[in-house]
């Protein structure tokens, strides 16, 4: 799913050229996992389950959209219900949020909301020869006044002690949401419904312009700095 900021990128650089003032959006469509459908449903209508990775995959995909603010206009996942990477999944009469879903809702706080660039410097987390780095993060700044950081911890196993410097402001309070699980496969079901959801996030400390964070593994977390 990092493949996306490298197509972005490009895009973005070839539309530089030809629009320079940015008068044209970029749109990105139908972004998002794709396994393989669940046993027992029609294969045709790519029906798969969504778990803790999915909201992994979502907040890394969401955090490079915002990076590109300036030029990505739109962006579509595929799709919304019952079909691949869904945000609810439905049953007859009954309904289930996922972990994507928790995540969009956590990350609303940047809609409408102006883009603070940030430096992010962490370890990479390894599987055999291939290597990314652990951390996500974006930020921004609403019309109140109040900054919002959102950060991924894509290391499955490990967690993450994070410094920040908040330059040209004077944080008072810090509070917080996190969606994490004990296992990377959580998800939420017709019979259990709430396996995965957001909790109050209680890994942060500030003074000032300095902030602490204690991210567990396989998390997302959004942050409100007053």
């Amino acid at each position: 799913t990092l493949h996306m900021d490298d197509l972005i990128s490009k895009h973005s650089a070839i539309m530089d050229k030809y629009d320079p003032d940015k008068r044209v959006g970029l749109v990105v469509d139908e972004w998002g996992d794709w396994y393989d459908p669940e046993p027992g449903t029609n294969p045709g209508f790519l029906y798969q389950q969504n778990t803790l990775r999915d909201a992994i995959v979502a907040g890394v995909n969401l955090d490079i959209f915002h990076k590109h603010c300036d030029r990505v206009a739109m962006t579509n996942i595929a799709q919304m219900i019952n079909v691949l990477q869904s945000m609810i999944l439905t049953d007859k009469g009954k309904m289930v949020l996922t972990p994507t879903y928790y995540v969009f809702k956590m990350y609303k706080v940047h809609q409408g909301a102006t883009f603070i660039p940030l430096e992010l410097n962490a370890p990479e987390y390894k599987v055999e020869s291939t290597a990314v780095p652990s951390l996500h993060a974006t930020a921004s700044r609403d019309s109140t006044g109040k900054l919002h950081l959102s950060i991924v911890n894509l290391d499955p196993n490990r967690a993450a002690t994070v410094s920040a410097k908040i330059n040209g402001m004077t944080a008072k309070s810090v509070a917080g949401t996190i969606l994490t699980s004990e296992k990377m496969n959580a998800m939420n079901t017709f019979d259990s419904p709430e396996s995965i959801k957001p909790a109050e996030f209680k890994g942060a400390q500030v003074d000032g312009e300095k902030m602490t964070l204690n991210l567990p593994a396989k998390s997302v977390v959004v942050l409100e700095i007053q």
